[in-house]
């Protein structure tokens, strides 16, 4: 379960400089922030940072965005960042249904969505990330060729996902049931906490890969 309240967490984002406080205001020109025309990859649901912190190390020539809500779990991130700062990483903290006021048409290379909340009531079922609701936003922001990548333990929400596809208009590039039994998918895969955690205890990781 995400700690949503640790006593001045909200305080110590609003005074970081690694936290992007008014990203409507890049909108259409997040490579000025960066200060180079690197291609720009987001995360949804970022959690710890531990995944886009990673990844930011492992390609210093891609700018990185993570996106968290809660900010008991971006305090988290803010804490690694203080210990190793990377220049090719902001984070910001807001409800991911506010994508589309944050970034501009097509300026957005790749988008990571990694176990995100399954939502599991049907009511509630546009809140997913992976939902319909959703893919239209991403399509908004995702640059032509660009691709969405999406792990989970879940299988309910996964197979919700690949439902989602057709009625969005999306295509399934590549998909599996079992990613770390996959040596195809598992070509540079980079872990997030949670994945290490279910993986070693035995669950499946559900993963696909799709574009328009």
């Amino acid at each position: 379960m995400r700690l949503r309240n640790i006593t001045g967490s909200r305080e110590v984002i609003a005074a970081s400089d690694y936290v992007v406080h008014e990203p409507n205001d890049y909108k259409g020109k997040w490579n000025e922030l960066f200060g180079n025309n690197h291609p720009i990859r987001i995360e949804i649901g970022m959690g710890k940072g531990r995944f886009i912190m990673d990844l930011a190390r492992m390609h210093p020539d891609i700018n990185y965005v993570g996106i968290e809500k809660y900010s008991s779990v971006l305090l988290r991130g803010l804490q690694k960042m203080e210990q190793e700062p990377l220049p090719n990483l902001y984070f910001i903290r807001m409800d991911a249904e506010e994508i589309t006021q944050v970034f501009g048409h097509a300026e957005v290379d790749r988008i990571y969505l990694n176990f995100s909340d399954p939502w599991p009531k049907d009511r509630h079922a546009k809140r997913r990330l992976p939902s319909r609701e959703f893919l239209h936003r991403y399509d908004e922001i995702l640059a032509k060729d660009g691709v969405i990548e999406f792990k989970t333990d879940n299988h309910d929400l996964f197979q919700f996902a690949l439902e989602e596809l057709d009625p969005a208009g999306w295509h399934l590039d590549q998909m599996t049931e079992d990613l770390h039994h996959n040596e195809e998918m598992m070509q540079d895969n980079v872990m997030t906490e949670y994945e290490e955690r279910f993986s070693s205890i035995g669950n499946p990781i559900y993963k696909y890969i799709i574009s328009r």
